[in-house]
């Protein structure tokens, strides 16, 4: 009887699998085995592109004449490190007596791409049957359904046809235009930062993201601030004060005036001493009175973007070491698959949900999310949440958001007290998808006196739904001035006459856009270049972003590594060094579309389509050699 050959991503994974299948027995070199079952593993990549020199050993020189480099035939090579490890899988995937080849690598593209060039370096069985084992999380009940249903490995290649041509893209952008500024720019760009020889990286999403932190940098050097004054009038008897910021409209004197810096201030203090004078001893009125009851809904759950964001802003770490902590979390069975871009769930994990929900229930001995399922339980909270924003089969590709199983609590207490930290972090917002939303009183007052009209407003928070869990105001029971007004605003009425008690002048003055972060950085890339802190409108812009939720951390380490960039260890600021700003030049003046994160995402597009089939591979490469020749002979003939 024939075996079964199964190969992951790493050892660890391995474990898992075998644990799964109940093989306990017969560890061999780099493999295990039993009866039915032979489980091996990678090391991450075991195959790697060649670089030029292997073509031809000439082109180990950087030479004009001899670019742009586009290979007509592609080389590889085994990586001499894990060579011992790739000769296992080798031998293994050509035994006589494997009948079925099972793919476990990683549940991404680049997990894909890993097993592709080893399959076909390796040159497997002919005889063997390859199937794809595509996986959520690392419980033993789904690597044993993805094991059921692992489908034919050729329902992937499309996925692997869009690696491979990531990976080509990466390679010859980064080759050929490194090599053509360096030849072009590199001795000027060596003199003016007092370096003997400097060689200028290019990348094709690495390039871009140093334009942004560039073009922010200097945005806010280039920032002139103004100062500007608000009018604000109190109005009210002496137990209930409050106060209104006046706005100009068009019935006012000051409409369209040239004194005015926009609509509520004015340009020169004494201007606005001159306006109030004209305002004394005018009657004030209630000429609108608008109550509202508004609801806010918890937000939706994480995808791997908006995790690093919240980690880099609660704890100050980098996006890098929130993927290592999540990816472990996942290989401890506590979470699902970390490297997604969804937000929501699938309509079948939702309706098997509450497996989750007693799994933290039953394991999670943690006293503050065991009050807020306790909470749940006695009001009575639904679990229902097909029809709820939360779940949404069009806004999944690979994968769904990040969630907890409801498993794993046997690896918990061994877990760092970060790991931790981050892990409670996701359980809470996974939570707060199952409570009401908040609900809020909001009453908007506009005081006209003389022509000219206040603004008041004052909002409450008069149910805290979801916010029990994700409480945002970090002063709680210290109340807000607009809270503090409502009582007051509820007692008024349309078209009462009110006393003016004083009018007061407030400085203000623009601020300059603020610096990224190694977090706000992330979800920058993710929408193309526009940093949106208003998470809703984040979520519905969201198109192809720049990188993937699997390689946008590495990109910031590159950047760091090469010294085009700065992140400050405590705040995580990031700042572009000298160096980064002088490339960022060079590229502005030579091939300004490569800053463009537009272009940028329309080519992560472009890979994402060839990957649901909706373009052919061979269309993209003529375009990506189209694109490389079109941009040489430009640089070349400007030169």
């Amino acid at each position: 009887m024939g075996k079964k050959l199964l190969i992951t991503e790493k050892p660890s994974v391995a474990m898992e699998f075998a644990k799964a299948l109940k093989i306990t027995t017969n560890r061999k070199n780099g493999y295990l085995e039993s009866e039915n079952w032979i489980i091996t593993w990678c090391v991450g990549h075991l195959v790697t592109m060649s670089y030029p020199e292997k073509y031809d050993e000439k082109l180990k020189l950087w030479r004009l004449e001899t670019l742009p480099f586009i290979p007509l035939e592609w080389k590889y090579e085994i990586i001499p490190a894990v060579e011992n490890q790739f000769n296992i899988i080798k031998q293994l995937m050509q035994r006589e007596d494997i009948e079925e080849i099972y793919n476990a690598g990683d549940s991404g593209r680049e997990g894909e791409y890993i097993q592709r060039l080893v399959f076909m370096m390796a040159q497997p069985n002919p005889k063997a049957k390859i199937k794809r084992v595509w996986i959520d999380s690392q419980t033993e009940e789904e690597i044993t359904r993805g094991i059921a249903e692992a489908k034919d490995l050729s329902e992937y290649n499309s996925l692997s046809d869009s690696a491979y041509l990531r990976a080509k893209e990466d390679y010859l952008i980064g080759i050929n235009f490194s090599r053509l500024l360096s030849i072009i720019y590199g001795r000027q760009l060596a003199k003016s930062i007092h370096e003997e020889r400097v060689s200028i990286s290019v990348g094709r999403v690495m390039t871009c993201v140093l334009g942004m932190i560039v073009q922010r940098e200097r945005e806010i050097k280039h920032f002139v601030k103004t100062k500007y004054y608000k009018v604000l009038g109190e109005f009210g008897d002496e137990s209930s004060i409050f106060k209104a910021e006046w706005k100009v409209n068009e019935t006012s004197s000051m409409y369209g005036s040239n004194q005015l810096y926009h609509e509520s201030g004015f340009k020169k203090e004494q201007d606005a001493k001159d306006f109030i004078v004209s305002l004394v001893g005018k009657q004030a009125t209630i000429v609108g009175l608008k109550k509202s009851k508004q609801k806010e809904n918890a937000p939706l759950l994480f995808n791997l973007a908006e995790i690093q964001n919240e980690c880099t802003k609660k704890f100050k770490i980098k996006p890098d070491e929130t993927l290592e902590i999540i990816q472990n979390l996942y290989e401890k069975k506590l979470v699902t698959y970390p490297r997604t871009d969804a937000r929501v769930l699938s309509t079948a994990v939702a309706k098997e949900i509450t497996k989750n929900l007693n799994g933290i229930a039953k394991g999670f001995k943690n006293e503050e999310v065991q009050g807020y399922i306790q909470k749940m339980i006695e009001e009575k909270y639904s679990t229902n949440l097909v029809k709820t924003k939360y779940v949404n089969d069009s806004k999944i590709t690979d994968h769904y958001a990040i969630i907890p199983t409801g498993q794993g609590y046997e690896n918990y207490n061994q877990l760092p007290a970060l790991q931790k930290q981050i892990y409670t972090i996701i359980v809470k917002r996974f939570l707060a998808i199952f409570y009401p939303p908040a609900e809020y009183s909001k009453i908007q007052v506009t005081v006209k006196v003389g022509t000219e009209n206040f603004y008041g407003s004052a909002k409450v928070c008069e149910k805290q739904g979801f916010l029990a869990i994700l409480k945002t105001n970090e002063k709680e029971g210290v109340k807000t001035d607009k809270e503090n007004n409502l009582e007051i605003l509820k007692k008024l009425k349309k078209g009462q006459k009110i006393e003016t008690k004083n009018f007061e002048i407030k400085d203000a003055e623009t601020s300059p856009p603020s610096r990224y972060n190694s977090g706000s950085i992330i979800l920058a890339m993710e929408n193309a270049g526009k940093l949106i802190e208003e998470e809703e409108l984040r979520e519905q812009i969201k198109g192809a972003g720049i990188g993937t939720s699997a390689t946008r951390a590495e990109i910031m380490k590159k950047l760091e590594k090469i010294k085009y960039i700065e992140i400050h260890t405590k705040t995580q600021v990031i700042t572009p060094t000298e160096k980064g700003e002088k490339i960022y030049d060079i590229v502005y003046h030579s091939m300004p579309d490569m800053l463009n994160p537009k272009l940028t995402a329309s080519w992560e597009k472009g890979l994402d389509m060839v990957a649901k089939k909706e373009i052919d591979p061979e269309d993209f490469m003529l375009k990506l050699k189209k694109y490389i020749h079109g941009k040489f002979d430009k640089l070349v003939v400007k030169r």
